[in-house]
């Protein structure tokens, strides 16, 4: 694969050094942190916010360049929309802590309210700022940035998101959970219903002729055209980008959308054709796992994905490629952060308290546990259990697999700091990684812990080979190997694409819950163990699922290679 800047650093490249391992990346890397509201900004560049990573992005429609505006470590924690006033400031809606920002043309930012709960859907007319909530019974406000209370204009949204003034002077915005359009005039009044039965509305937008369109956040890739001049016929339009999120139209009426699930930035054609401005990758990924048959799966968040080929080049199963060599979607959902395979089961956490097990074959889901406290790590015990590190608890703790729904919950270790993934060795024995406290524990069968390592640098993701136990410090970004026999550690590789780019402090993670609604997730970086022989990382730095083979093995299977494609000599 050809390198190219990407989101952890300037160059695209792979700068990861093993002297036993070869590094590989199964997919290229992602130059957005997943992608949700855009705007068009007074430069005529798009600009992205990144949710996920606290940070907003412009994007050179004419290049496809794209350069950090609002980096991660700036005050704005979770921008979900953006808008832009008349004089060129950038209005940001903050959405987990509950904040709306204004930044102004000069790079300063000043907070304009605090008194708004999950604020997402954000417009701007003329000096004029709106903003909704997505919530149950949300409401719509108008905010002054110079001072003076909310206005409250209407309640009870069901769930609200993007928004836009039309061409009659009325706000319009979507009530996510009943499938509904409705609008307000801007000064106030009765709200009425626009449409009704539109396919899960996520966003609001109109063109440059007033057309209004409605996204859809669903696996289809819908956006719907209503007519409100005539008699409100409806045109649909079938993308096949999944998890869309908004969209802008630029003064050519070119429409670019964005994905939540799988970021980027595509321009979207009227009869449905779509041409990648910005590739889609992972959100993430956070944890990885590999089937028997050694396709390998990332929990993304909102799906479960895979890279789109092997690093042979080969084409995985699944249903939506991110683009050449990209990422495929196997199943969109709400949320996935720890995966391990299982024959034709992927067992998943989300960090908002479920555990779930997803068929292959038949595409059903089963939830196994529910109420925990931001599970994490996840993996298959020697008994068919579901063993999970519950991170938020401070515990680890066995699903049982009776085959049936929700299942008991057994708990294995308490009174634990930070547990965040768990790993099997061959014997059964069960290790943990404590991040904050830099270590690795075994849990004996009566619940003791034996310390395996100390002195690492926030530790996650976990995997055994053999008798070797391996770790990623993502504090350190190396990957860490340790005799399960002697004792003896050492490190296997450095400088891994993990965690938040170089040289950017991370600050005070948002709350796990925005309201009563999921908020942040933390980035895990998880690691497994492949049928092969070789390691599996979750790259989340950079977007990518990263191989790691054995050099010995690498330098083989490359000579074999040669070997076969030389011609005779003649």
């Amino acid at each position: 694969m050809s390198t190219r800047p990407n989101r952890y650093d300037e160059t695209g490249e792979l700068r990861t050094t093993s002297a036993r391992w070869e590094a590989r990346r199964l997919n290229p890397p992602s130059p957005l942190w997943g992608s949700n509201g855009v705007a068009f900004g007074p430069d005529g560049r798009l600009y992205v916010a990144q949710f996920l990573a606290g940070q907003i992005s412009a994007v050179d429609t004419a290049t496809g360049d794209v350069d950090i505006v609002v980096p991660m470590d700036s005050p704005v924690q979770s921008p979900d929309d953006l808008a832009f006033g008349a004089d060129g400031s950038m209005y940001i809606a903050d959405l987990v802590p509950g904040l709306v920002w204004r930044r102004s043309p000069a790079g300063e930012y000043s907070l304009v309210s605090d008194e708004v709960t999950n604020p997402n859907g954000i417009t701007c007319v003329g000096d004029r700022l709106f903003v909704n909530e997505m919530k149950p019974n949300g409401r719509l406000l108008e905010l002054f940035p110079d001072g003076g209370d909310p206005v409250v204009l209407t309640e009870g949204l069901a769930l609200g998101n993007a928004m836009q003034r039309g061409p009659d002077g009325h706000l319009y915005y979507p009530h996510m959970i009943t499938g509904q359009v409705w609008r307000i005039p801007a000064d106030g009044g009765t709200p009425e219903v626009v449409a009704e039965d539109v396919h899960e509305p996520v966003a609001v937008r109109f063109d440059q002729g007033g057309v209004l369109h409605v996204v859809s956040r669903g696996v289809e890739g819908i956006v719907t055209r209503i007519d409100l001049h005539g008699g409100g016929s409806r045109t649909l339009v079938t993308s096949g980008l999944k998890g869309l999120d908004n969209a802008a139209f630029d003064a050519e009426n070119r429409m670019f959308v964005s994905s939540y699930a799988a970021g980027g930035v595509s321009e979207l054609h009227p009869d449905g054709r779509t041409r990648d401005l910005v590739p889609r990758g992972f959100d993430g990924p956070y944890g990885v796992t590999v089937d028997l048959g050694g396709t390998v799966y990332a929990a993304d968040h909102y799906r479960l994905a895979s890279p789109a080929t092997s690093d042979e080049g080969e084409p995985v199963g699944g249903s939506e490629v991110t683009g050449p060599g990209g990422v495929k979607t196997q199943l969109l959902l709400p949320f996935a952060h720890g995966i391990a395979a299982e024959g034709e089961l992927l067992h998943y956490t989300s960090q908002f308290g479920m555990v779930q097990t997803y068929h292959r074959e038949s595409g059903t889901l089963l939830e196994r546990a529910r109420g925990l406290n931001r599970p994490i790590g996840i993996a298959v015990g020697p008994d068919g259990s579901l063993v999970v590190a519950e991170t938020g608890a401070g515990r680890v703790v066995a699903v049982g697999n009776d085959g049936g729904g929700s299942a008991p919950v057994t708990v294995l270790r308490e009174g634990l700091d930070q547990p965040t993934d768990v790993a099997f060795d061959a014997d059964g024995r069960l290790y943990v990684s404590e991040e904050r406290l830099g270590t690795v524990l075994r849990i004996e069968a009566d619940g003791r812990t034996v310390v395996v390592a100390d002195g690492l640098g926030a530790p996650q993701g976990l995997a055994v080979l053999g008798e070797e136990l391996f770790v990623v410090e993502t504090g350190h970004r190396t990957l860490r190997a340790v005799d399960l026999t002697t004792g003896e550690r050492r490190i296997d590789a450095e400088d891994l694409p993990v965690g938040p780019p170089p040289g950017v402090v991370p600050r005070t993670e948002p709350a796990l819950f925005a309201d009563i609604l999921p908020g942040m997730a933390r980035r895990f970086a998880g690691l497994a163990a492949a049928p092969d022989g070789t390691l599996l990382l979750s790259a989340n730095g950079e977007g990518t699922v990263l191989r790691l083979t054995p050099k010995a093995k690498a330098k083989a299977k490359a000579k074999a290679g040669a070997g076969a494609g030389a011609q005779p000599e003649r």
